[in-house]
């Protein structure tokens, strides 16, 4: 019956961090499309980072969501990490990790490392200063502000390289999360193998498409 009621209860820590991450997927998307118009128009970017950031709904209800989702994920993943170790606690001297599993999966908690310590300098850069710009300094609103900010980010070439290096790292995590979340979630029909290859083409579009965002305003600004 123990071993039973762990069974279960790893299981549904996989499924909740499953979700959590399907979840930060569409913030992902989202915020993506909203970045790729900086590239498109610097006037939609800044409207669009105006009304998001003087939406109530978006500001007191989304934006919390959010990180809690982000910080839940990350904690399943650590708790799921150490849960697996203590599952296998003598190692196999004749395992060969290479030739068993890709290095994402062997190494999903260093690229997720990686990713929050990125996450927490994102929400230091641009979620901190909004803040403090809107309710402690009180200034006016400045519908124009949006794109000046975004692209000074990026003057900085080793900001602009550490940026583009999380998002091949993040890459490399959603290939194997987003596969491995099909799994915990007990999804196999007629549309897994769709589903799959939508993972793999956004593993790999929407994190070029950030570094392709960093790197275009790092070469024009």
């Amino acid at each position: 019956m123990a071993k039973s009621g762990l069974l279960k209860s790893s299981i549904a820590k996989k499924v909740a961090m499953a979700l959590s991450g399907l979840f930060l997927m569409l913030f992902l998307a989202q915020h993506f499309l909203i970045n790729m118009t900086s590239v498109i128009s610097a006037d939609v970017f800044n409207a669009i980072s105006h009304f998001m950031g003087t939406n109530p709904l978006v500001q007191f209800v989304i934006q919390p969501i959010l990180i809690v989702g982000v910080v839940f994920h990350f904690i399943m993943g650590f708790v799921l990490d150490i849960q697996n170790r203590k599952a296998r606690p003598v190692s196999y001297a004749s395992y060969n990790g290479a030739a068993n599993a890709s290095w994402a999966s062997r190494n999903m908690i260093i690229s997720g490392s990686v990713i929050l310590a990125f996450l927490a300098l994102h929400f230091y850069d641009f979620w901190f200063p909004e803040m403090v710009y809107k309710y402690v300094e009180f200034n006016p609103a400045d519908e124009t502000r949006y794109f000046h900010e975004l692209a000074e980010k990026f003057v900085n070439p080793v900001r602009t390289g550490l940026y583009s290096l999380s998002f091949v790292l993040l890459s490399l995590h959603l290939r194997h999360g987003f596969s491995s979340s099909f799994q915990s979630v007990g999804q196999n029909n007629k549309y897994t193998k769709g589903m799959k290859n939508f993972g793999l083409w956004f593993s790999v579009i929407v994190p070029l498409g950030f570094v392709f965002i960093a790197l275009f305003h790092h070469f024009n600004h």
